[in-house]
């Protein structure tokens, strides 16, 4: 992985610019967010279609994972699982190991039945559940409810009450998904963005991507503008979908601990190989606080986090930290 960030460098070697090549951008909405696409391209005509390309792979993943789409795998899945086996696409079951991965990693604070209770809030209404249906679902919050057979490619509920949602983790797959489209035409310089989740190849004008981080409490102001080449950037935040009721926060990231939006962090930002990687531990990270959460990302190669806890302090992970 190549990346600079605060003055630190770590390089795999440089990209030649094509001089002749030209920069095509294009934004549009997409699981219920704005999402970019921007690439250099030397033929006006390809270009376009591969705009196109990723586009249809958005929304192609967001048909299949959206849990708000009665159409969609996932609320299959939510509406079967529970009484039998349900056979599901590799792409799906592929997706379903990876979070499993995530959710041992971080000791279940990455858990995508968080849903089980995460499904009776509603940010734009600013509804959610009574203590007592958060009391009597969160022990439905478990991923080793969650059972998939690798040799029949099913997946199977042991609790009739869990649900499933992979905000977690799958708009970063769908970026992955996205660069892997123009990597494959032959792209050697782009951006693709999902909401908080980016990643980045190659340079822009021969030169280092600068990537925002927004401020958590000041929408006009960023956090920090990155210097950055060759890496997946997720930002997990309190202030994307949320509201506030008798001063307290009710947001989207659960804590699957208490069935409750996670408050000990403002936003966390992952930069790692990959984004379903760096998508997948915003989320964790976030959930688990600074102290547990930096302590893993620690523990990782190639990975690196911003955090900023609830009284709005920075905390850096060690490999970017200028104090170490």
């Amino acid at each position: 992985m190549k990346r600079i960030v605060f003055g630190i460098v770590v390089s795999i070697g440089s990209l030649a610019l094509n001089v002749v090549a030209q920069w095509h951008t294009h934004s549009f909405e997409v699981m219920g967010t704005e999402s970019k696409v921007e690439f250099e391209w030397d033929n006006l005509q390809q270009a376009k279609e591969l705009t196109q390309a990723v586009v249809a792979e958005m929304h192609r993943i967001d048909q299949l994972m959206s849990p708000f789409k009665e159409s969609s795998e996932l609320s299959k899945i939510n509406r079967i699982a529970a009484n039998k086996p349900v056979k599901i696409s590799v792409e799906m079951f592929s997706l379903l190991q990876r979070s499993a991965y995530y959710s041992k990693l971080t000791h279940g604070a990455f858990d995508i039945s968080f849903s089980s209770v995460g499904f009776l809030y509603n940010y734009r209404k600013k509804l959610k559940p009574s203590s007592t249906q958060v009391a009597s679902l969160t022990d439905a919050i478990d991923y080793q409810k969650i059972k998939l057979n690798v040799n029949q490619s099913t997946v199977f509920f042991q609790d009739s009450r869990i649900k499933i949602d992979l905000g977690g983790i799958a708009k970063g797959h769908a970026v992955d998904q996205c660069i892997k489209i123009l990597q494959l035409a032959g792209v050697k310089n782009a951006y693709v963005n999902a909401g908080g989740d980016s990643r980045l190849i190659g340079k822009k004008n021969n030169r280092l991507w600068y990537i925002g981080i927004k401020h958590p409490r000041d929408k006009d102001k960023l956090l920090a503008n990155l210097p950055l080449e060759e890496v997946a950037l997720s930002t997990s935040g309190d202030y994307e979908r949320f509201f506030i009721e008798d001063g307290v926060r009710y947001h989207h990231i659960i804590d699957p601990q208490t069935g409750d939006s996670a408050r000990a962090v403002q936003s966390a930002t992952i930069l790692a190989d990959n984004s379903t990687t760096a998508d997948a531990l915003s989320t964790s990270i976030f959930i688990l606080g600074i102290e547990k959460g930096m302590t893993l990302i620690n523990s990782l190669p190639d990975v690196s986090a911003i955090m900023v806890d609830n009284h709005g302090k920075l905390f850096l992970s060690r490999d970017i930290d200028p104090a170490n």
